[in-house]
């Protein structure tokens, strides 16, 4: 799939905002009818504008989406468009699961944009590098760390702070299907999402370093085919291991030092194979060395799964999470407008956001106070 061109726009607002909320939750057409008493075929018009719902039918979509009735009548303000979106996955993924990952992404930007009105986020603060060629990732990479004052000779201390420091959130998706991999927005406050079933810190910390290279190289460009995922894997690759440190390090020799590879792992927490190939890129490591320590990785069974990532805890998202706590502890209210402005009801946020909306009252929030979210840029 090239860049995500959104499957929204439709000349039916109802119909648009119907199927954003329906797919965002994974379901079907027959699934919506069940929980609607309708019929598939009602439901596939009422989303195509080949039929309108009356006000009851709204209603009792509201009801089962957990949306306000209100929700179908909001355009999208700023609509994704497909070089805004950088999504990958293997040629298998089934449609439906593509489409979920879009909706959800869709919804959390608006969210996102709410958010703005009541918190003081980090600033944006992602450079802008087109590349054409290896020696321009190798610079762009280089010139990423110095510009976030990570140096170019010691490991990152949290892949997770480098990204929500610059400005990113970044987010999990229950239910999604390992087969996704992950996924970035390029929106005016960009959106990283990664599946929950990758439950190791290594692939983790490439796969956010893959899509910071995204961000950085690809702004205004269609991604998905495989010069542009080439180009930000060897950027994640450059970012993460910088050829000054990392040659000075890898233990280079007529074989293989495994007990030193796996120190390094653990001190760099990229994975042996990542190393390999970059000792292998950067002219470090003989190609008759890098096939052999394949093929021992591929017999040991260690292709997918190495020795310690069991022992590397994974790197939890704070951004998005530390605004909701935020918001929820000083000003509740707010984030009951923020649902309100948006045509949420407390189901659609709860699934979301994994938290309930606070209850309503009389009293409005006030629009001054914004919340400072503070985060330290030194903790990387």
């Amino acid at each position: 799939m090239r860049g995500c061109r959104s499957r929204f726009a439709m000349t039916s607002p109802i119909g648009e905002k119907l199927r954003l909320a329906r797919v965002a939750r994974g379901w079907s057409l027959e699934e919506l009818g069940a929980a609607a008493n309708i019929t598939r075929q009602f439901g596939h018009q009422v989303e195509t504008g080949a039929r309108l719902a009356n006000e009851d039918m709204i209603k009792i979509f509201a009801e089962v989406l957990g949306v306000k009735p209100q929700f179908f009548h909001i355009h999208n303000a700023m609509p994704v468009m497909p070089e805004q979106c950088h999504f990958r996955k293997q040629q298998s993924t089934p449609l439906y699961l593509t489409s979920q990952v879009l909706a959800r992404g869709t919804l959390l930007d608006a969210l996102a944009g709410g958010l703005e009105t009541a918190a003081r986020l980090p600033p944006i603060n992602f450079p802008q590098h087109p590349v054409k060629d290896r020696n321009d990732i190798e610079h762009a990479a280089e010139l990423c760390r110095r510009h976030w004052g990570l140096g170019l000779t010691t490991p990152i201390t949290s892949m997770m702070r480098v990204v929500e420091n610059a400005g990113a959130i970044v987010t999990y998706f229950e239910g999604v299907s390992e087969r996704v991999d992950a996924f970035s927005m390029d929106r005016p406050r960009p959106i990283i999402v990664r599946s929950t079933l990758k439950e190791s810190l290594c692939r983790q910390r490439f796969d956010l370093a893959h899509e910071c290279g995204h961000l950085v190289m690809h702004r205004g460009v269609a991604t998905g085919d495989r010069a542009t995922e080439d180009q930000a894997n060897r950027f994640a690759s450059a970012f993460l291991l910088p050829r000054a440190g990392f040659a000075n390090e890898f233990p280079a020799g007529a074989a293989m030092n495994w007990r030193a590879l796996y120190d390094m792992k653990l001190r760099w927490k990229v994975s042996v194979r990542a190393m390999i190939h970059r000792a292998y890129d950067l002219g470090i490591l003989s190609a008759k060395l890098y096939r052999t320590a394949n093929i021992h990785l591929m017999k040991t069974g260690q292709a997918r799964s190495e020795k310690y990532d069991d022992t590397l805890p994974m790197e939890q998202p704070e951004l998005l999470e530390g605004v909701l706590s935020a918001l929820q502890s000083k000003k509740p209210q707010s984030l009951r407008q923020i649902a309100d402005q948006l045509g949420w009801d407390n189901g659609l946020f709860e699934f979301l956001t994994g938290r309930a909306l606070p209850p309503p009252t009389a009293r409005p929030p006030t629009a001054d106070n914004v919340i400072p979210l503070s985060r330290s840029a030194t903790k990387r």
